[in-house]
């Protein structure tokens, strides 16, 4: 064996800081974007951001989390309703909204401590999750005073307020109705647990009533409030802007982007020339730095936009007759075929459609949305599983409520009407992710 010194010329890729930074500006979305453009602009002081705005922007843009909070299924159909209702219901806070009731009441100070007392206890859903015990130990009142407080607690707006189980809340609320219904609060006392599971025969025989009667009182428990307090969340559901556009116009599609929500950054001619006339050598890297930190980041942020329109034009393109026609037009594509197409990596697809947000003629869509896996169907053709849901949820929305079809229908009607082949499981799993009770549970009598 011969031992020595070689050279050898090898290549890799280098994960430098503004690689890594232009991967992450890739995947931010608007409202992160936003952020780390704040974070730049203190951290460097040639950049000047012109538009001053980026709050007013930010409060408009939504995290992931908040647009889960307001988008179900249900957000994807129908009339296409502007952002702009998407706003915080109550300004004013649960506890102020019962300490106003509390002040005008006819009750001593001692009173109005205790009760304020159970206020600040109350959980996010108006609940009182404490122990009556302890209120009484604090206050050095027995437990019927401890009682009586949270009784009159309970008689304040919102209806249910202060209730100390989901049983409490909802017989709170059919005690304030107009006209009581006995059966309901019958059923809601002693039969809760059946009635969850819809178990109607067992509670109409237990209670020699009819079918229909359980039902009846079914369809009143469904309008009362399970979280009175939820109301008066405080966390504001701001609206989401879309990133780009997709608009259909005499037939033909026009994709363009959101570009007022990015500001527009440039080099600070004050601070340039202050720093330029600087004559040592460490003052003069720290300008040249801090430019080169700039012009990297107005680069990143340009190929993020320029990346998002090609993601979006193939999106247009491949999804045309959605837009045109409707969710049952629309295409399984994955991300390796958009990737295929625009010639980029299909990890940089995946990045780019990560919370960026489109508005379309058929409504707002996370990018995301328009991949989704294939249904073989008769023909030769693929069905999008995405569009298989909508077409079970539309045979469910038709079907005859007393006798509801069986997933194993389903798979027949989808068969049958729609040249659709799904196991009965599929269309299983694809019902509960629709929140779409089980044939048995959905019967009315």
């Amino acid at each position: 064996m011969d031992f020595g010194l070689y050279q050898q010329q090898s290549m890799k890729l280098v994960m430098t800081n503004e690689l890594r930074q232009a991967i992450s500006i890739l995947q931010y979305s608007t409202h992160e974007l936003l952020s780390f453009i704040e974070e730049q602009q203190l951290e460097n002081p040639l950049l000047e951001v012109k538009d001053k705005k980026i709050n007013d922007v930010q409060k408009s843009a939504k995290s992931e989390t908040d647009y889960e909070k307001v988008a179900d299924w249900k957000t994807y159909e129908g009339d296409y309703t502007s952002p702009l209702d998407y706003v915080s219901k109550n300004e004013a806070s649960l506890q102020d909204h019962l300490f106003n009731q509390i002040r005008f009441m006819p009750l001593n100070d001692a009173e109005k401590k205790i009760i304020q007392y159970f206020v600040d206890s109350l959980d996010e859903n108006g609940y009182f999750t404490g122990d009556l015990e302890e209120v009484a130990s604090h206050f050095s009142i027995t437990e019927e005073k401890a009682l009586y407080c949270l009784h009159f607690l309970q008689s304040l707006d919102p209806v249910g307020i202060g209730a100390r189980s989901l049983q409490e809340c909802l017989l709170l609320q059919l005690r304030k109705l107009d006209h009581r219904n006995n059966v309901a609060e019958t059923i809601v006392e002693s039969y809760l647990t059946m009635f969850a599971n819809k178990k109607w025969k067992e509670i109409a025989k237990a209670l020699s009533i009819s079918v229909e009667e359980v039902q009846s009182v079914a369809d009143l428990i469904q309008t009362l409030q399970p979280k009175p307090g939820a109301i008066y969340n405080n966390d504001p559901l701001t609206y989401i802007s879309p990133d780009a556009f997709i608009e259909l116009i005499d037939g033909q599609f026009f994709i363009s982007m959101n570009d007022h929500l990015i500001p527009n950054l440039t080099v600070s001619r004050h601070y340039q020339d202050l720093l330029k006339k600087a004559t040592d050598e460490t003052s003069q890297k720290y300008v040249q730095q801090k430019h080169q930190q700039i012009l990297w980041l107005l680069k990143s942020i340009n190929q993020r936009q320029q990346t998002l329109l090609k993601v979006t034009e193939a999106i247009a393109k491949y999804q045309e007759d959605f837009f045109k026609f409707g969710y049952d037009y629309l295409k399984p594509l994955t991300l390796k075929e958009i990737a295929a197409d625009i010639d980029m990596h299909e990890s940089t697809v995946s990045r780019v459609t990560t919370q960026k947000y489109v508005q379309t003629p058929r409504g707002l869509f996370e990018l995301k949305y328009f991949f989704s896996s294939s249904i073989k169907s008769e023909g030769g053709t693929n069905a999008s599983s995405l569009s298989v849901k909508e077409l079970i949820k539309k045979i469910v929305d038709q079907e005859n409520k007393q006798k509801p079809l069986s997933d194993q229908k389903i798979v027949a009607v989808l068969e049958k009407d729609h040249s659709i082949e799904v196991s009965r499981r599929t269309v299983t799993k694809y019902r509960e992710e629709l929140n779409i009770p089980s044939s048995a549970k959905r019967k009315r009598f």
